[in-house]
């Protein structure tokens, strides 16, 4: 890989419920690095009704904000990614925004580690699909390899799976 500072870029990705805020948070202590937490969660904890589509969107447009704002960090680690977001437009709303799609290929630019829905499905109210954690697995996985996205699928419980990302992750900068 050129050295353009991309293989500095982590996004960790996943259906629900897959430990994805818990690797971050594990991966940015570990490389003593920055671990940006997902948006949406604190954008719909504070919400006091339910979410549209223009509150996907405004979440979308944070989540860019936010990668551009720590891309050029040594090394950061991102809570979810913007094949999330596409993903949550599409099978909630059935459409996805013509910009999110023109956004993805420069401010997607990065390492994928998706996580496997090998984990327990943990009950949170932010929470929406219990049963689909495969398929919408499969969806994400698809997303990364029609947008080119170097992509890997981290398993495991507890701290084999902390380990098992961190191999990967030394295997891209090291």
């Amino acid at each position: 890989m050129e050295d353009s500072g991309l293989s500095k870029v982590f996004f960790i990705t996943g259906a629900e419920s897959t430990g994805k805020s818990t690797l971050t948070g594990e991966l940015a202590i570990h490389y003593k690095a920055i671990g940006v937490p997902e948006f949406a969660r604190t954008y719909l904890e504070n919400l006091q009704r339910q979410y549209t589509y223009s509150d996907v969107e405004a979440i979308a447009r944070r989540q860019i904000e936010l990668i551009n704002e720590n891309r050029e960090n040594p090394i950061v680690f991102f809570d979810t990614c913007l094949i999330n977001l596409k993903v949550w437009f599409r099978e909630v709303f059935q459409s996805v925004p013509d910009w999110l799609e023109d956004a993805i290929p420069s401010a997607g630019q990065g390492i994928y580690l998706i996580c496997q829905p090998d984990l327990p499905w943990e009950f949170d109210p932010l929470r929406e699909n219990p049963h689909r954690r495969d398929y919408l697995t499969d969806q994400y996985e698809q997303e990364l390899n029609k947008a080119g996205f170097v992509n890997f699928r981290v398993f495991g419980v507890g701290e084999n799976r902390v380990q098992n990302a961190i191999e990967i992750v030394n295997r891209i900068i090291c």
